[in-house]
């Protein structure tokens, strides 16, 4: 597969673009492994992001009903056309993936350009589907299962905690791509659910996950008091008056704990404690 992807890609003249995050994985072995994570079905309509020249697209439209690639790169579409054009049950979309209106589907496989990894992973979890099989680099997707008090756990375990059941699958060694990163990536399943807790206003719940973590070596009171504004951005209140709110609102107790060894859990509790607007 290395050989035909350098072929494809000297004979269009294109030069994948690093910056773009362009890494095709070449590895066969390890694009079946990625389908049989998602088991697929004649049933399944399968997106795909980031598309590419389509070395995973093929093998998804052998397995599953539909599949929808997405590709923001004119000169790879151009080459996913050509290879897929006996492939009645591939759509290709030429599009940013972050901005177009993305198609019904009901499974995600996707080897994603990583420096969208965050902000594609939150637009997918907006939508209904049953499972994602996700390629991330590993230091983010190792963010993505963190516990609370290492240095990995952040606003972006808490959130996709409140959505989401992670599953870390296998590390994929910079070899299996062209042309190779220079980092190592994880293979991710993704698999949307029911919220673990319940939360009064999930723009609050939102807002209180940024403004701690913005803050996350400080005690939650100090943190709260810092970026009080990413809370409430409407309120106009005297830092006194911020004070005041937090201490009326916030158990002592809760108040005296450092931001990065909070539960989960306990930032729903900070989040409906200050759900009513000061």
């Amino acid at each position: 597969m290395l050989n035909q992807t350098l072929s494809l890609l000297r004979r269009h003249r294109i030069r994948p673009s690093k910056c773009a995050g362009q890494h095709h994985v070449v590895d066969p072995g390890l694009l079946q492994r990625m389908a049989g994570y998602a088991g697929l079905s004649r049933r399944d309509v399968v997106l795909e992001v980031g598309a590419g020249i389509g070395n995973l697209t093929s093998l998804l439209a052998g397995r599953a009903g539909k599949v929808v690639a997405i590709e923001r790169d004119g000169r790879l579409v151009k080459i996913l056309r050509e290879q897929l054009a006996g492939q009645t049950n591939v759509e290709i979309v030429h599009g940013d993936a972050l901005r177009i209106e993305l198609p019904k589907f009901n499974k995600v496989v996707a080897n994603l350009p990583y420096g969208i990894s965050s902000d594609i992973t939150f637009r997918l979890l907006e939508h209904e589907f049953e499972l994602a099989v996700l390629m991330y680099q590993r230091e983010f997707a190792r963010r993505l299962v963190a516990k609370p008090g290492s240095g990995d756990y952040g606003r972006l375990t808490v959130n996709v905690y409140y959505r989401a059941n992670v599953k870390l699958l296998e590390e994929v060694p910079p070899r299996a791509f062209f042309p190779e990163p220079k980092v190592t990536s994880t293979v991710v399943q993704l698999t949307p659910r029911p919220p673990p807790f319940e939360v009064k206003d999930e723009r609050v719940f939102s807002n209180v996950v940024r403004a701690l973590f913005q803050h996350r070596c400080q005690k939650v009171g100090n943190a709260l008091l810092h970026s009080f504004g990413e809370v409430f951005p409407e309120a106009r209140l005297s830092k006194a008056e911020r004070h005041a709110v937090i201490e009326q609102k916030i158990p002592a107790a809760l108040a005296e704990k450092k931001v990065m060894d909070l539960e989960p859990e306990k930032f729903r509790v900070i989040a409906n404690l200050l759900a009513a607007s000061p």
